[in-house]
């Protein structure tokens, strides 16, 4: 099949779906509303959600100056502080979006709209008019969706999820409310559900833009890579367009078939028309490039994509990491911080520390691991907001933080799904807890299915040398070394050395 052409600010309270017959409230209650300026802090039993999300933002820029027992300290209260108690302190990081991500796309424009922000407080004023539009409460559920991961804050989630069930409350099984929940879901790392909705809403619109990605992404996310690929031919078939064209592409990826997935993402981005588009597959596009190790292509497109937003974070995140892996490492810290100022996510953080780590100079060991204890402030955050923190929680506490609970987190996810990232992720929490015989089969088969990753390869590599498979072992680092040479401040010198070490 020829491919073809074509991812919430809190305010006052969101009516629920108990309510919907009740006479409408005004809308300060019904409507959750972008927020002004940040407030001054209030204790935590009274910080409203804009105030946890503005602490988030504050502590960010704070912790970047404070130094290592008193940040800890800090983040730990900062947990507390933004989840009231509901959670312990000292929680892992996740890689909610990102990063994260990171497989999973996140869509340009839900609204049609370069502007979300201004989209979203159009459809606040629309339905402070019409409060029973149960089209718009969930077209607003699926902006704050968006907000929620481009921003980087998990406070919106519950503000979609209300909105969401609202517009169920008004119109049971309507197809946009239940792509909004599959969104919503697959946002959440909860992807059982998310294919659960998904399939409720192409049963109500075999045509659901939303609900066909959604449906890839639940499927990729659950390791059910076969399935994945036929649910992108039949999206690809009933709704060719960007958010449908890249998820097709990046399913070739995970196959090993990168030639494929460039040409997918070369129509796309030439098809887009709208900003956020162009930004979205040209960021693709440079991901993609850079994981090939071809940095040169990996920064045009991510010019390209900031060219079309140039506040677009995946593709700020992207170019420096390219600019770190092309040694232009003081461009690239200098990007990251940019980047960490505006949305702390763990992705960004970790590779901001280890740029720290990796340069050296004087405070750098101080300023790394401050980017490392706001990674568990974040974290803290998104658990409060119902994310799964697990898989990301594996990979950074591995190797920055508490190793057991590195463990404990990559088996738990490894419970839940079996996708390549989770046998990395457990083969590595495996390893770093020295139990390298069981973490074998598990970094194996993450490389089974021909994905292109050099992180997966360099995990590999060392695993093997531990097992005393020492042929092997020099192979899969080479491997990782020759596909991308700077895949990580950190481990590309640290295969070298295992390298040199091994010979």
């Amino acid at each position: 099949m020829a491919p073809r052409t074509n991812d919430e600010e809190s305010g006052g309270r969101t009516v629920s779906a108990g309510e919907s017959d009740a006479p409408a409230p005004a809308m300060s209650e019904a409507v959750p509303m972008l927020p002004p300026s940040p407030p001054a802090p209030r204790t935590p039993g009274s910080a409203t959600e804009q105030q946890r999300v503005a602490a988030v933002r504050r502590f960010a820029a704070a912790g970047r100056r404070w130094r290592s027992v008193q940040l800890l300290g800090c983040a730990a209260l900062l947990a507390v502080a933004l989840t009231g108690g509901a959670i312990a302190v000292g929680a892992a990081r996740d890689g909610g979006p990102v990063s994260v991500a990171a497989s999973s796309a996140v869509d340009p424009g839900v609204l049609g709209s370069g502007n979300l922000d201004a989209g979203i407080a159009a459809l606040q004023s629309h339905l402070r008019s019409q409060p029973r539009d149960f089209d718009s409460w969930a077209t607003l559920g699926l902006a704050y969706v968006e907000q929620a991961r481009t921003k980087g804050d998990p406070a919106r989630y519950p503000q979609a999820e209300k909105a969401l069930e609202r517009s169920l409350a008004l119109a049971p099984d309507n197809d946009q409310a239940l792509a909004g929940r599959a969104a919503l879901a697959a946002a959440r790392h909860d992807f059982k559900n998310a294919l659960t909705y998904a399939d409720q809403a192409l049963k109500q619109n075999p045509y659901s833009e939303r609900a066909l990605s959604s449906r890839i992404d639940a499927l990729v996310e659950l390791g059910r890579y076969t399935e994945a690929s036929r649910a992108a031919g039949t999206a690809d078939a009933r709704k060719p367009g960007v958010p449908v064209f890249t998820r097709y592409a990046y399913v070739h990826e995970l196959r090993g078939d990168v030639t494929t997935a460039r040409r997918v993402l070369e129509q796309a981005l030439a098809a887009a028309t709208s900003p956020g588009d162009v930004a979205y597959a040209a960021a693709q596009l440079g991901q993609l490039a850079w994981n090939q190790g071809d940095y040169d292509s990996a920064l045009t497109f991510y010019a390209r994509a900031l060219a079309a937003d140039e506040n677009y974070l995946p593709a700020l995140e992207g170019r420096a990491r390219a600019q770190a892996a092309s040694g232009h490492r003081d461009e690239a810290i200098k990007g990251l911080q940019t980047v960490v100022a505006r949305y702390p996510l763990p992705g960004p953080l970790v590779e901001l520390g280890e740029l720290y780590e990796a340069r050296g100079a004087a405070g750098d060991r101080a300023r790394a691991h401050d980017q490392y204890a706001l990674v568990d402030a974040w974290i803290a955050l998104a658990r409060a907001n119902g994310v799964n923190a697990d898989l990301d929680t594996a990979l950074a506490a591995a190797d920055h933080g508490d190793k057991a609970a590195a463990l404990r987190a990559a088996r738990a996810e490894w419970a839940r799904r079996h996708t390549v990232h989770t046998a990395d992720a457990l083969a590595w929490a495996l390893h770093v807890n020295g139990r390298d015989e069981e973490a074998l089969p598990y970094a194996r088969r993450a490389t089974a299915t021909g994905y292109r990753n050099a992180a997966f390869r360099y995990h590999r590599g060392m695993i093997e040398l531990a097992t005393d498979h020492g042929k092997d072992g020099r192979a899969s680092l080479q491997a990782a070394l020759k596909l991308n040479p700077g895949f990580s401040p950190l481990g590309a010198a640290q295969a070298r050395k295992a390298l040199e070490a091994a010979r």
